[in-house]
């Protein structure tokens, strides 16, 4: 997946996760004549600021839910890791250190996050870009009040942004943050990686078959019994009345857009996606949809496309092995849609499907 091995804390935290599915060692018995179907088991839960729902083909119901419990188990130690809204949580001590004076070590999950978005952040020259905290700071305020960012102000947020306002060591698997006022804002990767970590977790409780869905970051594994992938209905904002639907099988999918969240000021439509090279938000209405092995790229990589656009963007899906696009757009009279050349059912197979089964040290 791109992303290095787990170790330390993380694997100990997935052990013991996994330790809560009850699944110890078994005692022999006589062979059963033929395998219980497989059980439905969802369940949904508010973590991140948003609903996730988790949905297992289980043994048995308490088996599923026991490995539900585990998944949002780890979605929850994530968040205490991840978010910048929590102003304890490891990244915001990390972010409000800046400039650090020298190099920090982290955790497993924040390092892996950080190296993850560094990879893309120069496969999509910039367009996605984990140092965007200042920007973002300040396009929430200019969503509040219904007003563009003084000059003054962007200026000051685009100088403690950049590809030189972090410095990763690879070796030593430290972190320095260089400029002051200079924020991480894991907002298009964090909610992919915190993804893809409980389908991992949920695959260590012996679960083959599973859906992790955080409010529109999905991410599946093998397909349903008895079906050929998980169904997921693509219709990323109103007008597009085209109708997609995916198969996935080992796969992720995410949708970035301006439908839920954009603002109007001046006369102009802005998504609260911040183009990093502007500062201010994407205009719209638009939206991309991506499909990637992996929930964490499939984030990252539809914020990027959505910086982009339809005319740019399909060329930088282009540089990600296995990855492909839907976007979708206003045109001025209709809604208008175009895929890249890998996307399902378009020169390629109609189950979108990744040569896995998910290994949780792969992740």
């Amino acid at each position: 997946m791109g992303l290095a091995v787990y170790r330390g804390l993380a694997a100990v935290a997935a052990a013991l996760a996994c330790a809560g599915c009850g699944r110890g060692t078994a005692m022999p018995g006589p062979p059963a004549a033929k395998a219980a179907p497989l059980v439905r088991v969802a369940e949904t839960t508010p973590l991140m600021g948003v609903a996730w729902t988790i949905t297992v083909h289980a043994r048995d119901r308490d088996h599923g839910k026991r490995a539900i419990a585990a998944g949002f188990a780890e979605a929850g130690r994530l968040e205490r890791i991840l978010s910048d809204y929590d102003p304890e949580s490891e990244l915001s001590r990390l972010s409000a250190a800046a400039p650090t004076p020298k190099p920090v070590g982290v955790s497993d999950d924040l390092w892996n996050v950080l190296a993850r978005a560094d990879e893309i952040r120069e496969l999509t020259n910039g367009a996605f870009d984990i140092t965007v905290g200042p920007l973002t700071t300040l396009w929430r305020q200019s969503r509040r009040s219904g007003h563009l960012p003084r000059p003054d102000k962007l200026a000051a947020a685009q100088s403690a942004v950049g590809v030189e306002a972090i410095v990763l060591d690879r070796e030593a698997r430290t972190v320095a943050l260089t400029r002051p006022g200079m924020r991480l804002d894991p907002g298009g990767i964090g909610m992919g990686h915190a993804a893809d970590r409980v389908l991992a977790v949920l695959a260590g409780c012996g679960i083959e078959s599973a859906m992790v869905d955080a409010s529109g970051d999905v991410v599946v594994s093998a397909a349903p019994p008895g079906t050929a992938g998980w169904r997921i209905e693509v219709a990323p904002m109103p007008g597009d009345r085209s109708g997609a639907v995916v198969m996935l099988e080992n796969a992720a999918i995410t949708t970035s857009g301006d439908a839920r969240q954009f603002v109007e000021i001046e006369g102009r439509r802005f998504s609260h996606i911040v183009d990093p090279a502007r500062g201010l938000g994407v205009t719209g209405p638009a939206a991309v949809t991506v499909i990637a092995p992996d929930c964490t790229t499939a984030d990252a990589v539809a914020t990027a496309a959505s910086v982009l656009g339809h005319e740019r963007g399909p060329a930088m899906i282009a540089r990600f092995p296995g990855v492909s696009a839907r976007f979708v757009w206003w045109n001025g009279e209709s809604v208008t849609t175009s895929v890249t050349p890998n996307w399902p059912g378009h020169g390629a197979a109609a189950t979108q499907a990744f040569p896995n089964p998910r290994d949780p040290s792969r992740l």
